[in-house]
């Protein structure tokens, strides 16, 4: 049975103006899990990421650690790479090691190792503007493993990537998840990105935000193109987007 990693507890977050983003959302983690949270635009996911980063407060209800109380270590890809243009490669992966005071020379081999995860060892001393939009992320995703992470916060890392370099990443995480068995919360509103990542999906309901139905995807670890276009895709596809469809009409 899979240990509990984090609880959000009747979390709700109200930002000024009487905007309120989230209203009594409780959520369970577990360690392994591969989750995605699926809602329509502004239902308040990237809110909850960055309540469970720690970037923001909640303003009512508990975020709550489960097992190692001292290890709240957390890499966190955004949708945009936010790289620093005037830095090479490897010194962005650096950034996270910076700044808790580590010198580059000290974690060069980790971070060399980061890039080699995500098939960018060959690049290390290349600069942003000489990266493809798909290799960008990629280096973002590299500077959010480097630290060994307990988890991996994704919010919509691959929205602005074509339907090639999408599906291309998508299987490139499902491979490095395996191969680092880290746990991963994804922020998407593709029904079909949700389904082929995931083992769990938190629907969320249109502002305030809360989850309304969870879903398990049973569908056995690796996945690849043939799962994609199995029965067994098609129906868990169909399942989760009558789930969102119920959730964007206001139905609990």
């Amino acid at each position: 049975m899979q240990q509990k990693l984090l609880s959000l507890r009747h979390v709700g977050k109200t930002f000024s103006a009487n905007i309120e983003a989230l209203r009594d959302m409780s959520l369970t983690v577990a360690e392994g899990d591969f989750l995605s949270l699926l809602g329509p635009s502004g239902c308040g996911k990237s809110t909850a990421l960055r309540l469970i980063a720690g970037l923001s407060d909640p303003t009512t209800g508990q975020i709550a650690w489960h097992g190692d109380q001292t290890d709240h270590s957390i890499g966190f890809v955004f949708q945009e790479p936010t790289l620093m243009p005037w830095a090479t490669v490897e010194r962005n992966v650096w950034l996270p090691f910076r700044l808790t005071g580590k010198s580059f020379s000290s974690v060069q081999d980790t971070i060399r190792e980061s890039l080699a995860l995500v098939g960018l060892e060959n690049f290390a001393e290349s600069y942003p503007r000489e990266l493809s939009g798909g290799m960008k992320m990629r280096v973002s995703i590299a500077r959010a493993l480097a630290t060994n992470p307990r988890i991996i916060l994704m919010d919509e890392p691959f929205a602005a990537l074509d339907e090639i370099n999408r599906f291309r990443l998508n299987n490139d995480l499902l491979k490095l998840r395996e191969k680092l068995g880290c746990t991963i919360i994804f922020v998407t509103h593709s029904v079909f990105e949700s389904v082929f990542l995931s083992n769990r999906i938190a629907v969320m309901a249109a502002r305030p935000g809360r989850v309304i139905r969870e879903l398990e995807i049973g569908a056995p670890y690796p996945r690849d193109e043939r799962f994609r276009t199995s029965a067994d895709y098609v129906a868990h596809c169909r399942t989760t987007s009558e789930a969102l469809q119920e959730s964007m009409d206001g139905h609990d």
